[in-house]
């Protein structure tokens, strides 16, 4: 098992199973809807929040005679995600089809992969909670088995006496991103979940909203003594609308188990609803024997042949993996933790930082980070609009920083400057020469502003004098107040130094 540092809320759930003397062995299913134009077998759009059943046609209903054909922008996004996640892309992958009798499926059968997925192995990099939010946590790998690729179904709706279904949904493309059972705990499930959508949203293969189903999520869970290699009895969990809810229902899965052996029962394997509302789970259904899909290739879609030169090209249009890019930033910027937390989930808000240092420079690599992850942020959710939106841009921020860089405005100044700037788009320069915000003190001025807080803060020069430096600080607020916040805070030191020297 992985061992966890410091007090954390995942080192108490594993010290607990260590005490019951069980362990916790998780494996996710999750299905990611492909962001595509049209669907994976016909040229019909996709889309969420369509007008029922307007979405289809004679492919997506299954009326005879309508045949399939191969959307090849759906399989170069699983390629990519393949690629994304260190999967062997197969040289060759097959359709085949998964037969079943529901309303969901027109076609009573599913097209999916079964014996030769387009992506074999693979795996997830997570990040386990640290001692505190500010340190970057402990990291590990969750193996994959596959990545394989299939269209989706339809929706169901059911009342109290009618059950009504919505095709628009049938056909979306469809990847089926399956762990090995290497999961420990309910928070390595919910850091998995959180990597993959980071991953998908970074590559543009899926928005990943798991609210209008573009992401969802089965997990398998099992319990079993510690140091036993063989799996104990798999309860599978569905209906975990949102990664909250999965780490939620395996949470409390676990604890259920543990509960049954306890008092000297069995698990059965099962299908179990888990309420995310209520935290409850009830039974939907008891599993003792597979069900049999008769798995055959389909006749109507040719098997795939994906040659190097393929992959290459792929491989040239995936970005920089969002660890690999937090890494960067920290030791590239020198950027703490904190901040890289904030703009690495977000791949164009991690753009906008870079194309700011571009512009201001490396050594101000912080104060960026610092102004986007503090003051642009908070201006953008209070005005509510996105960052594409922004009047700001960086080369607004970087000509920010270099005005306090050079000593031009204080940082007190820039608040304001930014704010002006954020909200019509005018560049700090002429924020600042419009408003007159630039500092303009004289040497004789500052002089004895700075005469003047000496001698009226009599205890704070005592302090000082007696080897307490950060006495000083008591007599720069009269100095600015007095330059009414334009002073350079650097000569203001300097100043304030030399005349408590003489």
């Amino acid at each position: 098992m992985f061992q966890y540092a410091g007090y954390s809320l995942l080192a108490t759930h594993y010290s607990l199973l260590k005490i019951m003397n069980y362990e916790a062995v998780i494996g996710l299913e999750v299905h990611v809807q492909v962001k595509t134009a049209s669907k994976i077998f016909t040229r019909v759009g996709q889309g969420y929040g369509h007008e029922e059943n307007t979405l289809t046609d004679p492919v997506v209903l299954a009326l005879p005679g309508a045949l399939p054909v191969m959307n090849k922008a759906a399989l170069d996004a699983i390629i990519k995600s393949g690629l994304m996640l260190h999967c062997e892309i197969a040289d060759v992958c097959k359709w085949d089809r998964k037969n079943y009798f529901y309303p969901d499926s027109p076609k009573n059968y599913q097209i999916t992969q079964f014996d030769q997925p387009i992506c074999i192995g693979g795996e997830v990099e997570i990040e386990l909670p640290g001692e505190a939010r500010n340190v970057m946590g402990e990291h590990k790998k969750i193996p994959l088995t596959r990545i394989h690729q299939e269209e989706d179904v339809g929706k169901l709706t059911h009342f109290a006496h009618d059950s009504l279904v919505d095709y628009n949904r049938a056909g979306t493309p469809l990847m089926e991103i399956v762990s090995d059972p290497a999961i420990a705990s309910a928070e390595e499930a919910y850091a998995f979940l959180t990597t993959l959508r980071t991953t998908m949203v970074y590559a543009g293969i899926s928005d990943c909203d798991m609210e209008k189903g573009q992401m969802r999520c089965d997990a398998n869970i099992s319990i079993r003594p510690v140091g036993q290699e063989e799996l104990g009895v798999k309860v599978e969990l569905k209906n975990l609308n949102s990664i909250s809810y999965v780490r939620d229902g395996i949470s409390h899965e676990i604890k259920r188990q543990k509960a049954v052996l306890k008092a000297g029962g069995t698990i059965v394997q099962e299908t179990r609803d888990f309420d995310g509302i209520t935290g409850t789970s009830q039974s939907l259904r008891t599993k003792e024997d597979a069900h049999d899909y008769r798995y055959f290739p389909d006749p109507d879609l040719m098997p795939v042949r994906v040659d190097q030169a393929w992959k290459d090209r792929l491989a040239a249009e995936c970005p920089e993996r969002p660890f690999d890019k937090q890494r960067r930033f920290m030791a590239a910027y020198d950027l703490p933790y904190t901040i890289t937390s904030v703009l690495v989930p977000d791949r164009e808000l991690s753009d906008w930082f870079e194309a700011t240092v571009a512009i201001a420079g490396k050594p101000q690599a912080q104060a960026v980070g610092n102004w986007i992850a503090n003051d642009l942020l908070r201006d953008l959710g209070a005005a509510n609009v996105s960052l594409a939106d922004a009047k700001i841009t960086p080369a607004h921020l970087a000509e920010l920083v270099g005005l306090i860089e050079a000593g031009t405005i204080t940082k007190q100044i820039a608040r304001e400057v930014f704010t002006e700037s954020f909200g019509s788009g005018e560049t700090p320069s002429a924020v600042v020469e419009r408003k007159g915000l630039k500092d303009d003190t004289n040497s004789d001025e500052l002089e004895q502003w700075c005469r003047d807080a000496i001698a009226g803060n009599d205890k704070a020069h005592e302090q000082f004098l007696g080897g307490k430096d950060g006495a000083i600080n008591a007599m720069k607020g009269p100095v600015m107040k007095a330059s009414r916040g334009k002073a350079n805070p650097k000569l203001v030191d300097e100043t304030l130094r030399r005349l408590l020297a003489e």
